[in-house]
């Protein structure tokens, strides 16, 4: 490998259920296919919420605080930890981006926290695009600040109104590529999509300065904690759109996003994926998705001693 090394902070935050044994697949994954693209992954794991208050006496450590503001990326390995809260209020997070990935459908759904940072999320939605197939539906009510980043981009462009995109969303939602909606009309949009068939589901909400979040769908399923039988593919799935929405490695995302799917076609199921016999473990599932880097990387700067 030549050039200069690419380097990035991550800050982990694993909180307590199934997220710790989920968090160990991740933090496997990332490293290899960190290593199979030519960067460096510089891990924090780090306590938040209940699992910080147990080890410090505080739900938001002041370690944590500065872990995560420090850090390039937060990744969290389950969605509706209440102390986010304390965190997220620090952080400059201006946009909410949902990735749904279910059989050859993958589609991005990017809409504005609040009124005043449409326009910066306009570009971010477009940027997107740009990386992915170049192609971006507008469900936006006015929208003047999605045509201005139009007339700046390349990609193609189709505007819907409200009823047509949801539609669409639950009966064909393989033609889309990025979908840009309005504060109101992106947590309707995005929850059709992730209600549908059966899928994949990522949230990320993204920082115009500082380290953007990103989370898996799921909750912390205390029930089946320790049990090692946990479905990693949302926590995967986050991570991809992590790399490249949270750190700038597109090649990368789309080798860990198509391993996730492959496996998950070619019949790897965790118990939850299974009606009937014995589903794969944690492990074995993520061994899969690993291993299947070599076959479904689209451009990698690797070397066969890193396999070996």
């Amino acid at each position: 490998m030549t050039g200069r090394r690419r380097s990035y902070t991550v800050a982990f935050l694993a909180g307590r259920g199934v997220g710790p044994e989920l968090t160990a697949q991740a933090s496997r994954t990332l490293e290899r296919v960190a290593r199979l693209h030519g960067f460096w992954l510089d891990e924090l794991h780090v306590p938040l919420g209940a699992d910080a208050m147990a080890s410090t006496g505080a739900a938001l450590p002041a370690s944590t605080r500065d872990a995560v503001l420090g850090a390039d990326a937060v990744l969290i390995a389950s969605n509706g930890e209440p102390a986010l809260g304390l965190l997220e209020h620090e952080l400059d997070l201006r946009a909410a981006a949902v990735r749904v990935r279910r059989g050859t459908s993958d589609v991005l759904i990017v809409h504005p926290l609040e009124e005043s940072a449409a326009g910066w999320t306009a570009h971010r939605a477009f940027a997107a695009a740009e990386r992915r197939r170049a192609r971006v539906a507008v469900a936006a009510a006015g929208g003047a600040w999605a045509r201005a980043a139009e007339r700046r981009s390349t990609v193609e462009v189709e505007h819907l109104d409200p009823s047509t995109a949801l539609r669409a969303l639950v009966l064909e939602p393989e033609q889309f590529d990025v979908v840009l909606a309005d504060e109101h009309l992106g947590s309707a949009l995005a929850g059709v999509a992730a209600d549908g068939a059966p899928g994949v589901v990522a949230s990320a909400r993204l920082a115009g300065h500082g380290p953007s979040v990103f989370a898996a769908a799921h909750g912390r399923a205390h029930v089946i904690a320790g049990q090692g039988v946990a479905n990693p593919s949302s926590l995967l799935l986050a991570a991809s759109l992590m790399l490249c929405e949270g750190l700038g490695e597109p090649s990368a995302a789309e080798t860990l996003a198509r391993a996730v799917s492959t496996a998950l076609h070619d019949g790897v199921c965790t118990p939850d994926l299974v009606a009937n016999g014995v589903g794969a473990t944690t492990r074995e599932f993520t061994d899969v998705v690993m291993r299947l880097f070599q076959v479904v990387t689209p451009t990698a700067e690797f070397t066969q001693e890193l396999w070996a």
